[in-house]
């Protein structure tokens, strides 16, 4: 079973092992927010991970770690903006999303970003935009198995990005 759980000094183990995997495998780190701070710092990396009040350019988020509760593992994480600006109603909408390595093929995705549906209905949103890669086949998969509609596409800094909206 999965659920979305905020760091805390308890499970903050199962963060540095999982970054560590990331690390090791040269891979870019996604959502981002959890890649902002160096994980080996637990009170700055903690407090990193989300922004209460907006700030020039950045909107209120909240990131979550994805745990398997029967396994004792973060296989992923979520991170939430609370609202979009212009930078995120072009590319980065409303939730981020990553699978560590190991967890991929699985249909870890696909789950977690239910899970972050539901945080999104928490927090009032009628609708929420997500965007991948249209390279990213796996991303694409996820959104449209959790209701995405394709909008359009759009290049940004040289990549087609698709952008997809999810009615809550």
């Amino acid at each position: 079973m999965l659920e979305l759980v905020k760091l805390n000094l308890e499970n903050y183990p199962l963060a540095v092992e999982m970054m560590e995997e990331w690390c090791a495998a040269g891979e870019r780190i996604v959502p981002s927010a959890i890649a902002k701070e160096d994980y080996r710092q637990f009170d700055r990396y903690v407090n990193s991970l989300e922004l209460k009040e907006p700030t020039p350019g950045l909107v209120a988020d909240s990131t979550y770690f994805c745990l398997n509760t029967a396994r004792n593992r973060f296989v992923g994480a979520v991170n939430i903006r609370h609202e979009l600006n212009e930078a995120l109603l072009l590319n980065g909408g409303h939730i981020g999303d990553g699978v560590r390595p190991s967890e991929r093929k699985k249909g870890i995705g696909t789950q977690m970003v239910a899970l972050a549906l539901e945080e999104c209905r928490r927090l009032h949103l009628d609708q929420v935009l997500m965007v991948c890669s249209r390279e990213n086949i796996a991303s694409a998969k996820t959104i449209l198995k959790n209701g995405g509609v394709l909008e359009n596409e759009v290049e940004v800094n040289g990549v087609m990005e698709q952008r997809y909206w999810i009615t809550l």
